[in-house]
């Protein structure tokens, strides 16, 4: 499907797709996207960061419910539509509709709009430093691959475009794996940039980028997404290297992170992905009971799970645990955290320095009160060790445990509560696209 975007400069929400075809008539509040793409502002510049940012969590819930559900964290509760007990939890998948094609719009309209951001500020000759441009195009090609990244995760085998950049030629779909090599390559051209640039972006980034608010900070960033992205691809020396390269510290805080932030005011909204303690099937995230069933004794991390005063059923799933990962209506929904980089660690070291990758574990078990881990070496056994640990840690925030069995062949193993129920290994390309 042809997919043009129109730019709505409001500002929080940014940038969203509103339809098929750009709509007539200025955008009282900003720029239009024509005269972004034939030249850009400093104001204008900071203003469509902000907007791309905020963008980035756009149907962020709905992704997260979709990829958590086949991966059997929990069960996603909605009376006013049992799509997510029938559909998701039994494979049964639509090509058209919200759980396939919101995540997917929502990804490629970052995608689309830091597009046109690029061609603003290429296009803006004599605003700009050079070396500031290198920093702002290393700064938008590391939000692309995050977001290309996240239809990847969903798509998987169905393929997917990572050439959008002409709305009117847009490029074919290509496989996993290409999509995979391709993210990889953005993340290395956008690390290059930031090295290459001025020590300063010229724009400010919000609260949840404090860690990485410079261009050598970013860095670490970047360095961070692409090892997750070469750990995907089983390329483990290369991404040992980049963990090193990171904001990883085996010895720092696990939930240092670079995080989307949430609020109840202006054009704002509230963390989608938080629910009070006991609310009824009307809308609900409850944990699935193997989660509890399989916590090692002590795990600290049970806390992520509050007991109900009373078992929630619908459609034959039941469960007394709520999800509360987010405690709170404007928690904040992390991107990427040190307690996943020094888990991604153990990965990329569990066949070259075995020794070293269960100090990485050991990291994690020990913060969660554990103890050290005691079991074998061999690389199944840290594999096991490592998936288990990842479950825990990373539960209910970005769909992990789905992606990871599915890297490693072992979707079978996750388990199925009714007869029907089936765990997918995609999501279907949305009706609508024209391959």
């Amino acid at each position: 499907m042809k997919t043009i975007y129109k730019l709505l400069m409001l500002p929080l929400l940014g940038l969203l797709v509103l339809s098929c075809d750009l709509e007539d008539g200025e955008n009282l509040n900003g720029p239009t996207a024509e005269s972004i793409q034939n030249g850009i502002t400093r104001g204008e510049l900071q203003q469509t960061v902000n907007g791309a940012l905020s963008d980035m969590r756009l149907r962020l819930d709905t992704q997260i419910d979709g990829q958590a559900l086949p991966g059997r964290e929990y069960y996603r509760f909605q009376s006013s539509d049992p799509r997510w007990a029938s559909d998701v939890m039994t494979g049964n998948l639509d090509d058209n509709t919200f759980y396939t094609t919101g995540p997917y719009g929502a990804r490629y309209t970052v995608i689309k709009n830091v597009n046109l951001i690029l061609d603003g500020i290429r296009n803006s000759l004599g605003v700009f430093e050079p070396n500031e441009v290198e920093v702002a195009e290393g700064f938008l090609k590391t939000i692309q691959a995050h977001e290309l990244l996240m239809v990847a995760n969903q798509q998987y085998e169905n393929g997917m475009r990572v050439d959008v950049s002409d709305p009117d030629n847009l490029g074919p779909f290509v496989s996993y794996d290409e999509a995979l090599t391709f993210i990889s390559n953005l993340l290395t051209e956008a690390s290059t940039q930031l090295s290459n640039g001025s020590s300063d972006f010229p724009f400010n980034l919000p609260e949840g980028f404090d860690i990485a608010s410079t261009p050598a900070e970013f860095q670490k960033f970047n360095k961070a997404l692409h090892a997750r992205v070469e750990v995907y691809r089983s390329n483990y020396g290369p991404a040992a290297t980049l963990l090193e390269d990171s904001f990883m510290d085996l010895s720092g805080d696990l939930q240092n992170s670079v995080y989307f932030t949430f609020s109840q005011s202006g054009l704002d909204f509230p963390n989608p992905l938080f629910f009070s303690v006991n609310q009824t099937v009307a809308n609900a995230r409850i944990a699935h009971p193997s989660f509890i069933e399989d916590t090692l004794t002590g795990d600290n991390r049970i806390n992520k799970v509050v007991r109900r005063e009373e078992a929630l059923t619908q459609s034959d799933l039941t469960g007394i645990y709520n999800v509360f990962v987010y405690d709170n209506i404007t928690a904040d929904v992390d991107i990427i955290r040190n307690e996943e980089l020094v888990l991604l660690y153990a990965e990329a070291l569990h066949l070259s320095n075995p020794s070293e990758a269960v100090n990485a574990i050991n990291v994690v078990r020990n913060a969660a009160g554990v103890g050290d881990y005691t079991g074998g070496n061999s690389p199944s056994e840290l594999v096991d060790e490592i998936l288990l640990q990842k479950r825990y840690s990373l539960f209910a925030e970005g769909g992990h445990r789905w992606i990871d069995m599915r890297r490693f062949n072992r979707l079978d193993e996750l388990p199925n509560d009714r007869a029907q129920d089936n765990v997918f290994q995609q999501f279907p390309t949305p009706a609508a696209e024209n391959r």
